[in-house]
């Protein structure tokens, strides 16, 4: 799609499913075939939070993502860093200037060699500007495999500024829509209890309003704590919120 095309279908995007195909489409134009988008709300001095918390979109194989995000890589990769403690755009050129004045750990060298496997040897990341020293997003754009580096900086030397405005446009609207992480989302009664809750009703109130029992008003704020993975139901509200999984309009 042209760009003003694509910023508008991005500002209609209903869900993350139907946004991300298309943007996966979008970048795909300029170069880029594999993409991770990762987003946090958890993040403190000295970690990212519950990697199960983090919004994950990718295009990326299996393979990759397992050796990448579940056994650790992505903490000590040398852009991620990079991403924590900036905004913007940045050229993997970095990286590579980084690795030949050893300025790079053993964990960090340890996620080149690894990129270096797979194929992921250039490309850029943008790092989003966040509103908290708690949030943080960034998206990874890993060009096609036989691209060089040059290639993709004269690319974004022309088309640069573009692709940044829609990475920030898309991932505003990523922040609006419901996300729920695999075998993680609520029930529409256990939606409804929440929302009820976080309006300051009690367990009582909430039976009278929902129609229930007490007990089985207890029971799917159970529930929704179990698939929250949290301990309290103030917590569960919270998340919920935080996922835009609560007081969202049915499709």
């Amino acid at each position: 799609m042209k760009l003003t095309e694509y910023l508008h279908f991005i500002s209609s995007c209903r869900s993350l499913e139907e946004l991300w195909v298309a943007h996966i489409d979008q970048m795909a134009q300029y170069g880029f075939d594999r993409l991770i988008y990762g987003y946090t709300r958890y993040k403190t001095e000295t970690s990212l939070g519950d990697p199960d918390d983090f919004v994950i979109l990718s295009n990326h194989s299996n393979e990759y993502l397992n050796g990448f995000m579940h056994t650790g890589l992505y903490f000590h990769a040398p852009m991620t860093r990079w991403a924590l403690d900036n905004e913007g755009a940045c050229s993997w050129r970095q990286v590579y200037a980084m690795e030949a004045n050893r300025e790079l750990s053993s964990k960090g060298l340890k996620v080149i060699e690894f990129n270096k496997r797979m194929e992921m040897t250039a490309g850029y990341t943008i790092s989003f500007h966040s509103i908290s020293k708690r949030f943080k997003g960034a998206i990874s754009l890993a060009g096609k495999r036989g691209r060089t580096q040059d290639d993709l900086d004269e690319m974004w030397h022309e088309h640069g500024t573009d692709i940044i405005l829609i990475n920030n446009i898309a991932h505003l609207k990523i922040l609006s829509l419901p996300y729920s992480p695999p075998n993680r989302g609520l029930t529409k009664r256990q939606r409804e209890a929440l929302q009820w809750v976080g309006d300051g009703k009690t367990t009582q109130d909430i039976a009278i309003l929902m129609g229930l029992t007490a007990a089985t008003v207890e029971k799917h704020l159970r529930l929704a704590r179990d698939s929250l993975c949290v301990e309290t139901t103030a917590q569960a509200v919270l998340k919920a919120a935080l996922q835009n999984q609560m007081f969202v309009m049915e499709a």
